[in-house]
């Protein structure tokens, strides 16, 4: 394990957020249980880490744990959330997962989005290099995911996202035994986990709950920041702040305080005191003092009182000292309705209804953090407990809440979209499109948002009209990455409409303007393929191929592809590249590969799992008949052919249309 750390910079107190990976330096107290985390970490498939709101298990990730794996015996990748969301058409994407995309998106976050949508978590984790110690063996690649009561909310629209991401890990363990992966929840959300424990921890389980600090701990945790800073506590001084911050007030009777005596402190209490206690301090101070810590280290109010200054900070250099005002945009903008923190897509230069500037300031003073996932930024509250204060101090009526400016409507509107009320959705983001005025991208990204919802109903020419006109929008201020996102994605409503040659001029419209994203000429050779040019598909992909490697949905279209024109032993080395096969037209090819070589027993296994999860599929289907002719069944082939034919989701591409009349033709 490595023991390397950081020298301490600045503020030696975290404050209101968590720790970072960087701030190892200034962490204390927790020695015995990163320790701990770290061994149960390599040592089993799957640990999981619980406690309370507020006892630090982000903090002891980033800043504990990391700081100790060797990076030659290990591959950690980012630490992960499965909150999803995406600034991205929708129709752009290949079909996926929204908890699997964000957490994809997370471990790997300057990836383009589209090269994730549609990645499975094995896939992902293949197509990654292997990594090998000084001996040549694997070395363990180590995942996490923080915050995983995101996925076990009790929400009935997500369930089958969670089921989908829970079994995709369960694929991803069992294939890697060089795999291990960490959960890191709150112990009231433990429950939701525990029905996929054993399948996800295989014969062996290991669970680390994480408590408060202890008073010892507690003392360590003061005292240790002030490493390197020219400051230190006299001699009983820190005891003397770990006793106040384990009293903890709950009340008054008579006049008189009602404090309860806990035993233990919670770390994001003791920053915050400890914060507001390093700033309060006289420059000239040396030697901090119990007197000190009594004039200047409130535990009652610290917290409160941390989170009031800096609100107020803000308001005073950004919005003219309207302190109310900003905590209830706080409120409105990062608190969900059920009190938990919400993730919000930093925009170009407003968020929110309010400029990116005042976005900024509030990380500079840890009210909000900022990250970088799919391609875009993205903010949220610094730490759960920073959500009491907020709601608790905003003296503004619910009725006062409703939005009042176009980006309140927009944020309304995506957050409608993601919960699956599409009518709300819509009409918010009508009354978003009243309230932009003449702004250009509000507009570009208000239609693009509107094609979203309209892509989700299934009403797909209007999201085809909103995106053309956000293209057009995106297009007058150089936002060129934008338009080809767009373009591509009318390319795919396009083919869903069964206008392949319209889809066809889409996609190469998007390639001109966004040459270098893969998933963009993957979906060109589809378009084409559709469009009944087969080999110009082909060789798409196999410029991609020569350019990007192994990347699995390139190999997966090529493979398609083959089975289709009869090469089945080049279709067989594609497929078996990017196995186990989740979609129906390419199980559905691999099984026509099989069936050309002449392995029909495989081939028949592949096909009756294609046919129990698909009635609608027209390549599957078509595939399907294929297989049944090279087996002699004429009959089977000829129903299968008919439904191929009738089939929409997809429809058959016209090119094989005549295909699939020749084999319905055929029974005798």
């Amino acid at each position: 394990m490595s023991l390397d750390r950081h020298p301490p910079t600045g503020q030696p107190y975290v404050g209101l957020r968590a720790f970072r990976r960087r701030d190892d330096a200034k962490f204390f107290g927790r020695t015995r249980e990163s320790y701990q985390v770290a061994d149960l970490w390599q040592g089993g498939r799957l640990t999981v880490l619980y406690g309370p709101s507020g006892v630090g298990k982000t903090s002891l990730l980033q800043a504990g744990v990391l700081p100790l794996l060797d990076p030659g015996r290990t591959d950690v990748l980012p630490i992960g959330r499965v909150s999803h969301g995406s600034p991205f058409p929708s129709a752009e994407l290949s079909r996926h997962n929204p908890h699997v995309f964000a957490l994809l998106s997370s471990w790997s976050p300057e990836e383009t989005p589209t090269r994730l949508a549609g990645l499975t978590i094995r896939e992902f984790l293949k197509r990654r290099p292997a990594h090998w110690d000084a001996y040549g063996d694997r070395v363990l690649t180590l995942v996490a995911i923080d915050q995983a009561e995101e996925l076990f909310a009790d929400l009935p629209h997500r369930r089958p996202y969670q089921r989908g991401l829970v079994g995709q890990l369960v694929e991803a363990l069992d294939e890697d035994p060089n795999l291990r992966l960490l959960v890191s929840i709150r112990d009231d959300h433990l429950a939701g986990l525990l029905p996929h424990e054993p399948r996800l921890a295989g014969p062996l389980k290991s669970r680390f709950f994480l408590a408060p600090l202890d008073m010892t701990d507690t003392v360590r945790a003061i005292e240790g920041p002030l490493q390197g800073t020219g400051r230190s506590f006299a001699p009983g001084a820190a005891e003397e702040l770990a006793e106040n911050l384990r009293m903890i007030r709950v009340g008054r009777v008579s006049g008189k305080d009602v404090v309860a005596d806990t035993e233990e402190v919670e770390p994001v209490r003791l920053q915050a005191v400890c914060s507001a206690l390093w700033q309060s301090l006289p420059r000239d101070v040396q030697v901090i003092s119990a007197d000190h810590v009594r004039r200047f280290a409130n535990a009652d109010r610290s917290l409160i009182d941390l989170v009031e200054r800096m609100i107020a900070d803000v308001a005073r250099e950004h919005l003219g000292g309207d302190a109310d005002g900003l905590r209830s945009w706080l409120r409105r903008t990062f608190i969900t309705e059920l009190g938990t923190r919400e993730t919000v897509h930093l925009r170009k230069t407003v968020t929110a209804g309010e400029p990116n500037a005042l976005i900024e300031a509030l990380v500079d003073r840890d009210i909000l953090r900022e990250d970088v996932n799919a391609g875009a930024r993205w903010c949220e509250l610094s730490h759960e407990r920073l959500i009491q204060p907020i709601l608790q101090n905003d003296r503004l009526s619910v009725e006062a809440r409703s939005p009042t400016s176009f980006e309140e409507h927009l944020r309304m509107a995506e957050i409608s979209l993601r919960d699956g009320d599409f009518a709300q959705a819509a009409e918010q983001a009508e009354e978003a499109l009243e309230w932009c005025g003449d702004s250009t991208r509000a507009r570009a990204e208000i239609e693009s948002l509107l094609g979203n919802i309209a892509h989700r109903r299934e009403n797909l020419e209007a999201a085809v009209s909103h995106y053309h006109t956000a293209a057009g929008l995106f297009e007058t201020v150089g936002a060129t990455s934008a338009v080809g996102g767009l373009l591509a994605g009318i390319g795919r409503l396009r083919l869903a409409q069964g206008r392949s040659s319209e889809a066809v001029r889409e996609l190469g419209s998007a390639t001109r303007r966004v040459p270098h994203d893969m998933g963009v000429q993957i979906e060109l050779a589809w378009m084409l393929w559709y469009d009944g040019h087969p080999d110009a598909a082909r060789e798409v992909l196999d410029g991609v191929l020569i350019g990007e490697g192994n990347l699995p949905e390139a190999l997966r279209a090529r493979g398609e592809i083959l089975a289709g024109l009869g090469s089945a032993e080049a279709a067989l080395r594609d497929l078996i590249r990017v196995k186990p096969l989740q979609w129906p037209s390419s199980r559905a090819a691999y099984a026509l590969a099989l069936a050309s070589l002449g392995r029909f027993p495989e081939a028949e296994r592949e096909i009756k799992a294609v046919l129990a999860g698909t009635e609608e599929h027209g390549p599957a289907l078509l595939y399907a008949a294929k297989v049944a002719v090279l087996a002699g069944d004429a009959a089977s082939a000829a129903d299968l052919a008919w439904r191929a034919k009738a089939a929409s989701r997809p429809r058959l591409p016209r090119h094989l249309v005549a295909e699939a009349d020749r084999l319905r033709l055929a029974a005798p």
